[in-house]
Formats: C-alpha cells, structure tokens, sequence
C-alpha cells in the first residue's frame, strides 16, 4: 500500500491527505476540494502552484504549462504531480467558493437514451443516471466519459442543467479516428451502459455577481453556454447577457429555436450568430447574422467588454483567440471563465 502524506495548502489554511500513487488534485477531489483545473492533462497549467516545502515528483507534462525554469523555482502542476512527503503548497489560483462548497465527485452508471445529430458533425448524446439515479453538477461543468472496453475517457461539458438531475444531455463534436466520437456512428446505440465521473471544470456563475454576461462559443461549446443560459432562466437571474456563437456556415448552426426559448425566459438578452465562410443559407428572420470570426465580431461590438464576465467554450484556437482579445482590452482575470480542453480530450 503506497505511503500517506500531509499536504497544507497557502493562503487558504487547508490541509488533507494524499497517497504517493495518486497525484494531488484527484486527491483533492476525492476529499471534497476543488482546486482550479483545466485539461488535467499537465498542458494548460490552470492548476499550476508553487512549492513552498517539501518533495513533490511531476508525471510527464507540456512545458508550455510549465517551463523548465518554472519547475527549478519551486512551480508546480497538481495534476502531474506526487508528493513523497508532507508539503506545503502555496496556491496561486483558487475560488473560495468553490474551495470546499464544491460538488463532490461522482461515479455514475447510466444508460443511452439518444443519439441524435444536430449538424453534419455535432451529435446531442443523452443519458439517464441508473446508479445512483441522480447526477448532481453545476451549469457550466463538464464530466469524463468512459469508453467502453479501455481504461480511457473523453471529457465533454453538460448542455442540460440540475433542473433534470437524472437526465444528462452532451454535445459532441465527431472527430476523423476520434477514439469516443468515432463510436457514435457505430458502436454506441439506445439502451447501451455508459460510465461517468465529474463534475469538473470552473467555468460557473457566481452567486452573488451582478456584472452582465457575455459567452462566447463555438461548435460544440455551445454545450456549457446553453446549460448556463438554461440554469440563468430557471433561476429568474436578473443579469443582461450577450451570446455570440461562432460557426463556419449557416448550416452549422443549431438549437436556435431553444436559445430563442432559453432568451425569451431572461430579462435582457441577445444572441448573434458569426458565420467565418458564407453567409448563404435560410435563417429564422428573428435570429442576428454577422460575417467574420466569432472574436472578431465581439471585438466590433463589445467596446466596453472589461465590464462584464466571460464565459468562454470552444476550439483551443477560438478559446486563444478570444483570450487575446480580452487581454487587449484589459478584462480582469478573474471575470474570465473557460476550460480549456486538449484535443485528446475534444474527440
């Protein structure tokens, strides 16, 4: 059995255990914690800390998350690494609300209800919780799919809301050779078992938070955006928001007459669809076409974006893109909020 050690994190005056065999943030996890993350892959560096004292041993990672230098100074990834003795970590991104008001961790067997395209290459899978019956989560989080037969998973962002605890929709994008996303065509069908484990991810409301929102999105983050703009109408939130979905043409676009729904139900909102290729294609009169990228559309319209919060879902390009273009613009960090996935994760 591997060895237990003691980990104290800074500035929040949290401790907990962790074995040498499990790296610090699924322990975390485990214990009702939840520390910022990303891709938990070691390749977005969202859970990136500094080592105050102690032995800690990092499993293979991206020195784009955290370079050579970083790690001689003492930096850290908490998803890749393993402590040999007790430490002392000093976290330099947390929400203190989510700290220990987290959603704990969950395992659940559930089975498929429905495969059911929405693009040429945008699949909505539905599934019903079986054991245990519920799935508990927040609008915005996303959870790890388990393929059947491998000890591999696939992690994809939830399009329902709580309100629907036992039902849970995805929107998958179908990538060439994706190892889940392949599946969808054949080899996943009605009635099959699938296995589940989340929620993860930040990318949440805030209670309390008052500033308006505006999303920005692109193929299948649509999911996030739309479990966000659902759970704001359940809750009669009172904030404005701003929807701008970026797609190639209009026939990737969809789900407009939900969104027009899910608006209808919020006291100020808008969306705008940003079409990169060709704006040729029949679209409901009540729906905003724009030509360009989904940022560049943003950047013509939001002049005054630092007074809002950002949610942000979609291609690591589109995801880099808009994070320059917040950047330019001085957006405070923290009225950001996105998960970046890594493409094994996308397919």
């Amino acid at each position: 059995m591997a060895d237990t050690h003691r980990i104290s994190f800074e500035p929040v005056d949290i401790e907990m255990d962790v074995a040498e065999d499990e790296n610090i943030l699924d322990a975390a996890f485990r214990q009702g914690i939840h520390l910022m993350h990303g891709c938990r892959e070691g390749r977005c560096s969202a859970c990136k800390s500094y080592l105050l004292d102690g032995d800690v041993q990092m499993d293979n990672y991206s020195t784009f998350a955290c370079n050579d230098a970083e790690v001689e100074e003492g930096y850290v990834l908490l998803c890749r690494s393993h402590a040999f003795s007790d430490c002392t970590i000093e976290l330099l991104n947390f929400d203190e609300d989510e700290l220990l008001g987290g959603v704990p961790i969950q395992d659940v067997r559930t089975h498929v209800t429905a495969i059911e395209p929405v693009t040429r290459d945008i699949v909505s899978l539905r599934l019903l919780a079986v054991e245990p019956a519920t799935f508990e989560f927040r609008a915005g989080q996303y959870a790890d799919i388990h393929i059947p037969g491998t000890d591999e998973h696939r992690s994809f962002s939830m399009a329902s809301t709580a309100a629907t605890p036992g039902q849970v929709e995805f929107l998958i994008k179908k990538y060439p050779g994706g190892k889940f996303s392949g599946l969808l065509d054949d080899g996943i069908s009605v009635g099959d078992e699938l296995t589940i484990t989340g929620p993860y991810g930040t990318s949440t409301l805030k209670d309390g938070h008052i500033l308006p929102v505006i999303c920005i999105a692109g193929g299948a983050g649509m999911a996030p955006v739309l479990a966000l703009l659902r759970h704001m109408s359940e809750t009669a939130s009172p904030r404005a928001v701003r929807f701008y979905y970026g797609a190639r043409t209009a026939a990737d676009l969809f789900y407009l007459d939900e969104i027009a729904e899910v608006g209808a139900g919020l006291v100020d909102f808008t969306f705008t669809a940003c079409l990169s290729e060709s704006m040729a294609g029949a679209l409901p009169d009540t729906v905003t076409v724009e030509h360009g990228n989904v940022t560049d559309v943003v950047a013509r319209h939001e002049g005054d974006i630092a007074r809002s919060e950002i949610y942000l879902c979609g291609p690591p390009p589109m995801v880099d893109a808009a994070l320059e273009l917040l950047d330019t613009h001085a957006v405070p960090k923290d009225q950001v909020f996105y998960d970046k996935f890594t493409s094994p994760i996308f397919d």
